[in-house]
């Protein structure tokens, strides 16, 4: 069992919670955190980057000039990649960078993360956030008092309430719905900050799925028209 300290607002330490690391996956396992964190990053590749190669500019395809006996630089047509307005060599297209992951993966990925930031006693859990105002100032204070001097991913079950609004103007600091917790956003910040509340009512709920939806392509199959998984 790991037992990750609570704090009040002020960092008092006022109760412990104990996390079960086999809930976790045991063991930190760099492999599958990898895996899971190009996997989340390629998805959000648009790939839509596009230029146009030399069978896509307007022009003619005649040759400028004779090949020898002019005394100049051999010259094909105008719209090759070294003359102005041809095309681009090694032109880019539109193009998928997804990649795939299967399910129980992805849930143990998300897991595992959390089960990396306790090892590293990187998990700040407040006991209960009460802000009756917006107050940057305060929220502030609370960072300081646990000793958050690096990025930090705050971790809410309402993101919409005063404490958010009260993070929103704080530098390297990125809010997300405790539902929401994913291997992605944990590696890329060095805390998290939570209450002791939502972590373990995140701990207790099955994992939900963060795969984003797949794109469908159309096909003609014997004159039927079918879908098929891109």
């Amino acid at each position: 069992m790991i037992e990750i300290p609570v704090h009040d607002h002020t960092g008092k330490q006022v109760d412990t919670l104990q996390i079960d690391e086999q809930q976790l996956g045991g063991d930190v396992r760099p492999a599958l955190l990898k895996q899971a964190y190009v996997r989340y990053h390629a998805n959000r590749r648009q790939g839509s980057a596009a230029t146009r190669g030399r069978s896509q500019t307007e022009g003619s395809t005649r040759k400028l000039y004779r090949q020898k006996g002019t005394g100049r630089a051999r010259r094909g047509a105008i719209r090759t990649n070294i003359m102005r307005g041809g095309g681009v060599a090694f032109a880019k297209h539109p193009k998928s960078w997804r990649l795939r992951m299967p399910k129980q993966m992805r849930q143990l990925a998300n897991r595992n993360a959390l089960l990396a930031k306790a090892v590293d006693d990187e998990i700040k859990i407040v006991d209960r956030f009460s802000f009756d105002a917006p107050s940057t100032k305060q929220f502030a204070a609370i960072m300081q008092a646990l000793s958050i001097n690096r990025s930090c991913l705050l971790a809410l079950t309402d993101t919409a309430g005063h404490v958010a609004r009260s993070a929103g103007n704080i530098a390297d600091l990125s809010l997300t719905q405790i539902e929401r917790l994913n291997a992605f956003d944990l590696l890329n910040h060095r805390y998290l900050l939570v209450e002791k509340q939502a972590l373990q009512q995140w701990l207790a709920s099955p994992q939900r799925d963060e795969a984003a939806p797949e794109p469908t392509i159309e096909k003609k199959v014997k004159g039927r028209k079918a879908k098929e998984v891109a």
